[in-house]
């Protein structure tokens, strides 16, 4: 996502200073877990002094804060746009290819929900995005009539889906084979 385009993307409460700390911020965490999100790094990569990073979020902690705060933000787009998914393949696979760096900053939060503000904002981007999925879901994979198990169904394959994902096989034959197998799971065990 370039900085141009990010007020449209969950960064308009942010000072366009801010931005680009947040962008790569984001992605480190996406990528290597909160331990990857580095001062030093960040300021390489943003072309800007540490003293800059520190003049605007002071440190670490607060700045991790923020990084969580914009994943709920980006949450709350990535749902609206779930809303439209007609299908779970193609339209929600490619929706998922479109957020991809969301999808691996909300596994860095499920491998790190032992810290509890992590697990708090897991919580809540997951409810937001959970909500709109739903009912595409239900219907996709065969359970439209039984909105509570598809429920549960959705719990396991969501644990199941973040314990597989990786940067690597995050692309759409592997998405699109994922929720095929769980359509081919359910209707066996509706059988």
């Amino acid at each position: 996502m370039s900085i141009k385009n990010a007020n449209n993307h969950g960064l308009s409460a942010f000072r366009d200073i801010e931005r680009p700390w947040i962008l790569v911020g984001y992605s480190l965490f996406a990528k290597e877990g909160p331990g990857g999100v580095q001062v030093q790094v960040m300021a390489r990569q943003v072309q800007k002094s540490k003293s800059s990073f520190y003049h605007l979020f002071a440190d670490l902690d607060i700045f991790k804060e923020v990084l969580l705060n914009y994943h709920l933000e980006r949450s709350k787009v990535i749902a609206e746009k779930e809303s439209l998914c007609q299908n779970l393949v193609p339209d929600l696979v490619n929706l998922l290819l479109e957020v991809k760096e969301d999808l691996l900053f909300n596994r860095q939060l499920r491998v790190h929900r032992d810290k509890a503000n992590f697990n708090h904002f897991l919580q809540k981007a997951d409810a937001v995005v959970q909500e709109s999925f739903y009912k595409v879901w239900a219907r996709d994979i065969g359970l439209p009539e039984k909105p509570h198990l598809a429920k549960d169904v959705f719990a396991l394959a969501l644990e199941n889906f973040y314990l597989q994902l990786t940067d690597q096989n995050l692309n759409y034959e592997w998405l699109a084979r994922y929720f095929q197998d769980l359509r081919v799971l359910v209707q066996q065990f509706k059988r």
